[in-house]
């Protein structure tokens, strides 16, 4: 099952995906859902009404606006790691999002108005969303915490990425997280996303494209991983890792500028669009 997220009369709303409509939930949220441990494929199914709205022309959120936590891996694919100067490490390279980093399938992808910043740089990942939380969560029992999958641009200001150590301011001005635009339930994909083709397009030019076997840690191996320091909460998002092909490493470097148009597709997931805007400082 497909569930989306938008704004119906300044409300946010819950609806299912069917084609190109949108069944309507309600005024429910996936973030409310997930906390109550809700079975959310036989909640659609018990609240789901007649009510049907054309997709286009809605103003899409962000499958979950505000999740309790986004966790980022980097260096997750070997040849991206290498074009990036790294070597690669033997665990996952980890870093946090925040919820005001995110906008939805079809917003702009904001390029700040700071004096340091050439452009966004893309990245197209795969976003896996927990259902069931835990911690010391074993290997051969972690897809079961997952509740489905999204499409994410990990939309990076390399210039301040690169000032610390730490990557986090970088990786966290508002509006450059694209997130969306369905949440695909688990049920409906491969286990693990595995065997999938990831490809990142840039005002049409196909500038990433790998198979999610390419990853060096594999969903099930991020969340055994991670759940061993941290508790995951039903709701948490891992953003599982970027392929080579980003604009940073390129000669000349290529990053994305207002009216560029970056698209994220992942087969059996769907496609992220966004385009590109200059941030409006009044």
């Amino acid at each position: 099952m497909r569930f989306i997220s938008f704004e119906k009369n300044g409300r946010s709303m819950l609806g299912v995906r069917e084609g190109e409509h949108v069944r309507v939930i309600g005024e429910v949220s996936l973030e409310a859902l997930l906390t109550q441990g809700v079975d959310l494929t036989a909640y659609a199914r018990a609240h789901a009404g007649d009510e049907r709205l054309a997709i286009d022309g809605l103003k899409l959120l962000p499958p979950l606006s505000r999740p309790s936590k986004i966790i980022c891996v980097g260096l997750n694919f070997a040849d991206h790691t290498s074009e990036s100067n790294y070597q690669q490490p033997d665990y996952p390279t980890l870093f946090f999002r925040v919820a005001t980093s995110l906008v939805a399938h079809g917003q702009p992808i904001v390029r700040p108005a700071v004096e340091d910043c050439d452009g966004v740089d893309y990245e197209g990942e795969i976003a896996v969303v927990i259902g069931r939380g835990g911690r010391h969560i074993r290997l051969e029992d972690a897809l079961s915490h997952v509740v489905g999958y999204s499409l994410f641009n990990d939309g990076s200001i390399r210039e301040y990425q690169f000032k610390t150590p730490q990557w986090t301011v970088g990786k966290n001005f508002d509006a450059t997280g694209a997130f969306g635009p369905d949440l695909v339930t688990a049920d409906e994909l491969p286990p693990g996303v595995e065997g999938l083709r990831l490809e990142t397009r840039l005002n049409g030019q196909v500038v990433q494209s790998a198979s999610t076997d390419e990853m060096v840690f594999n969903v099930a191996s991020l969340i055994s991983i991670i759940s061993e320091a941290i508790t995951l909460e039903p709701g948490d998002v891992i953003v599982s890792g970027t392929p080579s092909g980003i604009g940073w490493a390129r000669q000349p470097k290529l990053l994305m500028k207002a009216g560029d148009v970056c698209e994220v597709s992942v087969e059996k997931i769907g496609t992220l669009r966004n385009v590109i805007a200059d941030e409006v400082v009044l």
